[in-house]
């Protein structure tokens, strides 16, 4: 599997549930759409806790998304939906590394 690891330089609850997250490319072959598109994410945070997630769409805030885009910028907005914890690991949240499962 590709080593892309990507950061979290932004998040807030969505409007109509789950995640925004803004994230920037830091390592790993360029994003694409289709890569992303319904991606299962590992998110890690600095303190060392760990969450799953899916991606549900790209969030809009910037225009349109493309992959030249993406090659150009290194960053995207994704909503995802996080999976439910029961051992109290926060949402995920700024300076969480984020990595394709």
């Amino acid at each position: 599997m590709n080593t892309m690891r990507l950061s979290v330089v932004d998040a807030m609850d969505g409007p109509h549930g789950g995640r925004i997250l803004r994230l920037r490319q830091l390592t790993g072959d360029p994003l694409s759409t289709r890569k992303l598109r319904n991606a299962r994410l590992r998110a890690r945070s600095p303190q060392g806790h760990e969450r799953t997630c899916t991606v549900d769409h790209f969030a809009l805030f910037g225009g349109r998304v493309s992959d030249q885009r993406l090659a150009r910028t290194g960053r995207i907005d994704v909503a995802v939906l996080e999976d439910p914890t029961t051992d109290g690991v926060p949402q995920i949240g700024l300076r969480w590394q984020i990595e394709f499962i």
